[in-house]
């Protein structure tokens, strides 16, 4: 009997995460913009035909930003029930939940360079 429900209780916690997906490229303008950048890159991958190791590297690129830029929308959104009004160190946890999306999207950004900057010299 333990089966069946463990396998419903699993199905409603994929739901509430794809909830979470659909309200965070719904409504955060951040990830809205991350979503057109991976657009353009996985276009650019097929374009340049990169190989299984480059799109392995650039697919865990990819989710490390989305997955920072959920966690810094939680945070917020936590933080701003918690306190509705000024707070420095609630100032402090969004600006360091920031600073995190934000040093992923470098690497993120130093990977693609690395992916990509040669295969684009060779096309010109």
């Amino acid at each position: 009997m333990n089966g069946p429900i463990d396998i419903f209780k699993a199905v409603r916690s994929f739901r509430y995460a794809g909830a979470g997906i659909y309200s965070l490229f719904r409504y955060e303008n951040n990830a809205r913009i991350h979503l057109m950048a991976c657009i353009a890159v996985v276009i650019a991958g097929v374009f340049f035909q990169i190989s299984s190791t480059e799109w392995c590297l650039i697919v865990i690129q990819i989710a490390l930003v989305w997955a920072g830029e959920a966690f810094n929308t939680a945070i917020e959104k936590l933080a701003d029930l918690v306190s509705a009004e000024y707070h420095p160190v609630i100032k402090v946890v969004k600006d360091t939940a920031a600073a995190g999306v934000l040093l992923m999207a470098i690497s993120a950004v130093i990977v693609g360079s690395i992916i990509f900057i040669p295969k684009l010299i060779l096309l010109f």
